[in-house]
């Protein structure tokens, strides 16, 4: 299978990067990073979930890499990233960590974005000294903490123990998901999107997701079934927004709204009505729109108490 299947045409078609490189983690793991948009621009850094890539954030890229800078990167065993047998939430502030490092100057700072396991990504490096320095706010967006398997509703019964374990069954299945066919579009949209997902957006999840290796997929089901960053969210001492689907199944509203208590500077809370666990895809315009509104009050709003720009530095500024 083709790792980086998706879409080739339309809005859910990735975009060409300006450039590519490779950040190396602290472990040797090597991460697939592209940058979109000018050099000068206010940056903003996509770090997507479980099972997709960034051809997850193709919307988001098309529409900012115009007037931002815009960094992407597949987590480690998605995309082009290779695979790791170190699959745990330390690896993923790790990783987070080399991006910053190779993509941003010292002290610049970025709004970072995270989508379901890229918002428990960051969620895991809150402390992190590199994510301290750059980070200037965080956008989370469909995401949780911990209880990740006891409160999915991929599974119609009602909570207990016997929908836990299927979906502990379902989410870390081996089995390969096969090639995109209708009824693996109907699964998928049922899982993982609203009723109303129209079928481009469908399609484009469903591709990118089936790329997935399967080996991948079922090491990360397991960290997150396991998953308790709730120290990592009381930690997160930056300007952060929460944004969620109110029709999400695998991260169901109950976990924004834990964080949102429990954030120590949130400043948002969106849930979009119909909506399920893809926003991104799903609901790109408001999406977009909320990252334009966090850069332009956290980062370019806020630039000159946070450090020289790459422009400012070889300018000798």
């Amino acid at each position: 299978m083709n790792r980086t299947a998706s879409v080739t045409s339309g809005p859910y078609a990735p975009p060409a990067p300006a450039r590519t490189l490779t950040a190396v983690s602290a472990d040797g793991a090597r991460l697939h990073v592209e940058v979109h948009g000018p050099e000068d621009a206010p940056p903003v850094v996509l770090s997507h979930g479980w099972t997709c890539s960034t051809a997850f954030w193709a919307a988001q890229i098309r529409e900012l890499a115009a007037d931002h800078r815009v960094i992407a990167y597949d987590q480690r065993g998605h995309g082009r990233s290779p695979a790791s047998p170190a699959c745990t939430t330390r690896a993923l502030a790790d990783d987070l960590e080399a991006v910053l490092a190779e993509t941003l100057a010292p002290g610049e700072r970025a709004l970072v974005v995270g989508h379901s396991m890229g918002g428990m990504t960051v969620m895991a490096a809150s402390e992190r000294p590199r994510f301290r320095e750059h980070a200037a706010a965080v956008l989370l967006c469909s995401t949780g903490s911990s209880r990740l398997v006891a409160q999915a509703r991929v599974v119609p019964l009602r909570a207990g123990r016997v929908r836990t374990w299927l979906t502990g069954r379902v989410l870390g299945s081996r089995a390969p998901l096969g090639p995109v066919t209708p009824v693996a579009r109907r699964v998928l949209k049922y899982a993982t999107m609203g009723a109303g997902s129209a079928p481009d957006r469908v399609e484009a999840c469903a591709r990118i997701v089936h790329a997935c290796p399967r080996a991948v997929r079922h090491a990360w089901s397991a960290v997150l079934a396991a998953l308790d960053l709730d120290d990592g969210v009381r930690r997160l001492d930056v300007p952060t927004a929460v944004l969620n689907g109110a029709s999400d199944r695998l991260t169901p509203p109950v976990h924004a709204r834990a964080l949102v208590a429990a954030l120590p500077r949130c400043v948002g809370h969106t849930e979009l009505p119909g909506i399920g666990h893809m926003t991104p895809v799903e609901a790109p315009e408001p999406v977009t729109a909320m990252i334009r509104e966090l850069v332009t009050t956290h980062v370019t709003g806020a630039a000159s108490g946070h450090g020289a720009t790459p422009a400012q530095i070889k300018e000798g500024a």
